[in-house]
């Protein structure tokens, strides 16, 4: 039965730590995409043996945006799309140099227009910030990983630990 590792995934580095220390199969990831839909190809690679991508530039980023932008449009509505689009702008722009202006601006985003006017007043040469790693979404303390007694002991035994059906995160 594979199992699955979940929690602080935020980058590469962080699926290959979890795996390293658990022998879990894989990793769950939640809120470390939040503005980085990137990170799967990231993760991907690392897992599979293959050179990390480049992350991409502020020009690359507002692309994926638009992109973003749209399929919530087509899906919603502009007017639904719109609003739904603004929770993630923080995210992505997170560590880019923006401006408060054009933060503000997306933040009140009613139209794809709109959108693609506040995006194109942004410098598309701008690489990614070292800022814009790490943490996303709500945090709580950070907590230790936390195995049944006895879950590696064993790596053939297929046998789950006693107790191992009420440590859960309620999800």
């Amino acid at each position: 039965m594979p199992v699955l590792g979940n929690g602080d995934i935020f980058d590469a580095e962080d699926a290959e730590k979890m795996m390293a220390q658990t022998g879990c199969d894989g990793v769950v990831v939640g809120r470390g995409c939040l503005g980085r839909p990137w990170l799967f190809a990231e993760l991907s690679a690392a897992l599979n043996g293959r050179e990390i991508p480049t992350p991409p530039t502020l020009g690359e980023v507002t692309v994926i945006m638009r992109r973003h932008a749209t399929l919530l449009a087509d899906h919603h509505g502009e007017d639904k799309g719109m609003r739904e689009i603004r929770k993630h702008i923080a995210w992505y722009l997170r560590g880019f140099p923006a401006g408060s202006e054009v933060r503000s601006g997306l933040a009140r985003v009613s139209s794809l227009s709109e959108f693609d006017d506040l995006l194109g007043q942004l410098d598309p040469t701008v690489s990614f910030p070292a800022d814009a790693e790490g943490p996303r979404g709500r945090q709580g303390s950070p907590s230790a990983v936390a195995l049944p007694d006895g879950w590696l002991d064993d790596p053939d035994d297929t046998l789950v630990p006693a107790g191992a059906d009420i440590m859960h995160s309620g999800g």
